[in-house]
């Protein structure tokens, strides 16, 4: 494990699964809101939260914002490329909340800001799944029915 220059936590400590959860649903809708014209909301908040938490990387954080925006827009579409940057957001706000758990509320805050119609969840619920060769792979938050056909 790679030291973690922004976090008070110490290697090996573990984080708190509803930390990891909610830094996954923010890093998603941020990477959404990045190619829409949310994104100057999503750029405000980014700057708030840090201005808050953690203010002499405010600015860097800002400008990493850009960067992936333009990286966003350059990849046109690229699923990959959108998920190696959901990621690296992932890392930075699970972080920062490591850091700071109370900063939870702002990054609730800010999620609801940017998702105004969606429902807010009771509990956090993460999902991941990696799959290779000919491996099928079904999740869901609720019901699933599932009918394969029979391979000819």
């Amino acid at each position: 494990m790679r030291p973690d220059r922004h976090s008070s936590r110490t290697p090996g400590e573990a984080v708190d699964p509803e930390i990891i959860a909610l830094a996954g649903t923010a890093a998603t809708t941020l990477i959404g809101a990045f190619t829409t014209d949310l994104w100057e909301r999503a750029s405000d908040g980014i700057a708030a939260l840090w201005r808050r938490c953690q203010p002499g990387r405010a600015d860097a954080v800002v400008a990493e914002a850009e960067a992936t925006r333009e990286e966003l827009a350059n990849a046109a579409g690229d699923p990959d490329v959108a998920e190696e940057l959901r990621a690296e957001w992932q890392g930075r706000i699970r972080r920062l909340l490591a850091s700071d758990p109370a900063a939870a509320d702002q990054v609730r805050a800010l999620l609801a800001e940017l998702t105004p119609d969606a429902p807010q969840p009771a509990g956090g619920v993460q999902q991941q799944a990696t799959a290779s060769g000919n491996a099928r792979i079904y999740q869901a938050g609720s019901s699933l029915h599932v009918t394969e056909r029979a391979e000819r």
